[in-house]
């Protein structure tokens, strides 16, 4: 028998209009924020609500994923409800003190409405951690080091994020692997570096979840000299800011809230997918049944109504109740495509 049946689930059920107002009708400011542990959680469902429901009387939004594996979340809180937030999750022994990552800029429109999802792992890898010590990770790099590190001129320096994200901001002379999931990632940075185990290796990701994992399945492959950005782009951002060090990050980091992005750098360095022309502002296409992630200009966005495509324009200019029947019973991607092997259309 199900031990969650009969339970009320706790879940937030206002429209993403009244969501939006209410928003927008706030007076105060709010922290944006990423964190995330590897540690062992007994009861995922019992953390999910007691987490869902403290954050909910704060007033919090966010993308949280919780499994046994551990914690990974991207939310916002509300600058006078911040002690309070911090002192209740650091009574919880599975995340005392775990150390935040502050956004670039903070912005309250970073998060609609918190959610709260319990899953198989909080990154997903496809990989059997049975086989390989998942804890036994590479040499955590503060901002200077990292920058030593790559100065040397002897070390490879690898982007462990999706081809999207790299897209719009990366390291200088970075491996830029071309996946679009983090599963699909792994194997094809290990082809990447073949032969290479004995070089120094430098990985970096958002906010370092993934070259956690990234480390440690490069070390169980016999690389020797495995190193990883601490705190990955979003506090390598803090760190040159407070430091006065070198910026060796071009363009903007991808962040998987609303914003979509944060400038790193004031380079420009991808191109609107439609024109060319210099853009590095992600949106989602504007007919909901498509919702491509894709780059797209002001202009291309005012010209084409914010789509993708002739077909999606055209949709998007019916009234909303035929775009509800052209839309039912079908199901709606939920993972961003490269534009290229979707074939977007100029």
């Amino acid at each position: 028998m199900d031990p969650n049946a009969g339970k009320k689930k706790l879940i937030n059920k206002l429209s993403p209009q009244d969501l939006q107002k209410k928003l927008e009708a706030e007076t105060f400011s709010r922290r944006t924020i990423s964190f995330y542990r590897y540690v062992h959680i007994t009861h995922t469902q019992e953390m999910r609500d007691t987490l869902y429901t403290k954050w909910m009387e704060l007033d919090c939004n966010g993308r949280i994923y919780l499994a046994q594996e551990g914690i990974n979340a991207q939310m916002n809180v509300p600058e006078h409800h911040w002690d309070e937030f911090v002192a209740h999750l650091y009574q919880l022994k599975e995340f005392a003190n775990v150390p935040f990552k502050l956004a670039v800029k903070d912005d309250s429109n970073s998060f609609l409405k918190l959610t709260v999802k319990v899953r198989n792992k909080i990154v997903a890898d496809g990989l059997n951690h049975d086989d390989w010590d998942v804890t036994n990770v590479g040499r955590h790099l503060n901002a200077e080091e990292w920058n030593t590190a790559m100065d040397s001129g002897k070390a490879i320096v690898v982007d462990i994020r999706n081809h999207y994200e790299s897209e719009i901001g990366h390291f200088e002379n970075a491996l830029l692997p071309q996946s679009e999931t983090f599963k699909e990632e792994l194997p094809e940075v290990l082809e990447m570096l073949k032969g290479k185990e004995d070089e120094k290796v430098l990985l970096y990701c958002t906010g370092g979840i993934r070259c956690e994992k990234t480390s440690a399945f490069l070390k169980h492959h016999g690389f020797n000299d495995v190193n990883q950005l601490h705190g990955g782009i979003i506090d390598y951002a803090r760190q040159i800011k407070e430091n006065e060090l070198a910026n060796k990050f071009k363009g903007k980091n991808f962040v998987f809230d609303d914003r979509l992005g944060e400038s790193i750098s004031e380079e420009i360095i991808a191109q609107c997918h439609q024109c060319n022309a210099p853009c590095d502002t992600h949106v989602n296409c504007a007919n909901k049944e498509c919702n491509l992630l894709f780059i797209q200009c002001p202009s291309c966005a005012k010209q084409k109504l914010g789509t993708c495509s002739s077909e999606c324009q055209a949709i998007v200019q019916l009234p909303e109740e035929e775009q509800k029947k052209l839309r039912q019973g079908k199901k709606q991607e939920k993972i961003f495509h490269r534009h290229k092997k979707k074939g977007l259309k100029k």
